[in-house]
């Protein structure tokens, strides 16, 4: 069995316990016989496998009364993984939800941290900075790249800790962010844990 989730330019395969990330252009479906179980954004992907009786769309599976029919497959995913916490996807948006009791409670959307370090230089050339992640987010700033990133991360990070325990970090800047969240769990597969976690739902369904 392989697990699959597509984005917009890429294919994320995960099999054995190992991921590989390969071009969505690039990829061919047929080239895999096993199962796969995936999930997509990639309208142009869907329509690509839907004649493939190998590939499986995991949307199907889904309970939709549990969430809001806008709400992305990928924040889906990563609420199915945990039963009880707070679960913050760092991507190119990040995304924060609280499940309870396995129950899903809401949650919000920040722009990621390359989006906003752009947002800041459309501004003005004079914020056209990096970030500094070193910074102390309890202290004033005494310079660009450090009132900048007091300035984004301070509210959000006080955000997400006032949603409580446990907490959760995914996506490529989730350990980048775990510097500033004591206590978080950082699991980079997690969103391949809600589809196996949906996946053994399903079959007992």
């Amino acid at each position: 069995m392989i697990l699959c989730d597509v984005g917009n330019t890429s294919v994320d395969l995960f099999y054995a316990g190992k991921r590989t990330k390969l071009s969505v252009d690039d990829f061919d479906p047929a080239t895999l016989y096993d199962t796969v179980y995936f999930v997509s954004v990639n309208s142009a992907f869907n329509e690509r496998v839907q004649n493939y009786t190998n590939w499986h769309n995991l949307r199907e599976l889904i309970d939709w009364d549990k969430y809001y029919p806008t709400m992305g497959i990928d924040r889906i995913m990563v609420c199915e993984a945990v039963e009880e916490g707070v679960i913050v996807d760092a991507g190119s948006a990040i995304t924060v939800d609280v499940m309870r009791g396995g129950v899903y409670q809401g949650g919000f959307i920040s722009l990621g941290l390359r989006a906003a370090q752009s947002a800041y230089a459309n501004l003005s050339g004079a914020l056209d900075v990096s970030f500094n992640f070193e910074v102390d987010l309890a202290k004033m700033a005494k310079n660009t790249p450090d009132a900048l990133t007091v300035g984004f991360l301070a509210p959000l990070i006080e955000k997400i800790e006032s949603l409580g325990k446990p907490l959760y970090l995914t996506g490529g800047d989730g350990l980048l962010l775990s510097r500033y969240l004591s206590g978080a769990v950082v699991d980079e597969d997690l969103i391949f844990r809600g589809m196996e976690k949906l996946l053994q739902k399903g079959s007992k369904c």
